[in-house]
């Protein structure tokens, strides 16, 4: 397993240091990573039914969680490595009980059971994990806990801008033993942006 170079820069992405940094220039701002939910709702809602407990890991400022609960979804826990966005998050949907937020590091999820939930979406953080000097290792220790927090067929939803080749190495193995598919996402971006989803066996 190698270091994805891709859709990488020089920003330390695995840092929570410079995250909050980076949230608290922007000062209460939102951003999408890659798309924005409604580009992205045919291939979530063909995959995540909307009474899944849903994991949103990177959550960052994005709105997608909030798109998401607007679109009928009941319950999705948000975590993010940096304390920063998290404070800022649960004090904007302070009076939307279907969100909640935690700081956490994708890393080590030991807070959570296994098998507690339907479905876990990473709209760029194994991305951000793959531009590391450790990647092999960081992202091993992710999807790890990805596999051990999904429940018998429940759905790993992973938007990435990496090359399918380059990622297929760190999710088609056998301890997790994933059904792979793979869908391209039509953007205007340079790079082709990849939907990829893992499922559980039941």
């Amino acid at each position: 397993m190698f270091r994805d170079v891709s859709s990488c820069n020089t920003y330390n992405y695995g840092d929570a240091l410079y995250w909050d940094s980076r949230y608290i220039q922007e000062a209460g701002g939102a951003f999408d990573w890659y798309q924005r939910y409604s580009s992205l709702r045919p291939f979530v809602r063909r995959y995540v039914p909307t009474s899944s407990r849903v994991l949103m890991v990177g959550c960052g400022n994005a709105l997608m969680s909030e798109d998401m609960v607007k679109d009928g979804y009941e319950d999705i826990m948000n975590i993010d490595i940096s304390s920063v966005a998290i404070e800022m998050m649960r004090r904007k949907y302070e009076f939307v009980p279907q969100l909640k937020y935690m700081q956490m590091d994708v890393r080590d999820m030991s807070f959570f059971p296994d098998e507690s939930f339907d479905s876990v979406m990473d709209k760029g953080t194994l991305d951000s994990l793959m531009c590391g000097t450790d990647a092999p290792i960081t992202a091993s220790r992710m999807l790890g806990e990805v596999s051990r927090l999904l429940k018998p067929g429940g759905t790993y939803m992973l938007i990435t801008y990496g090359d399918p080749s380059a990622r297929m190495p760190h999710l088609n193995l056998p301890t997790y033993g994933w059904n792979i598919f793979l869908y391209n996402l039509q953007t205007n971006a340079v790079l082709p942006l990849h939907a990829m989803g893992c499922q559980t066996q039941w």
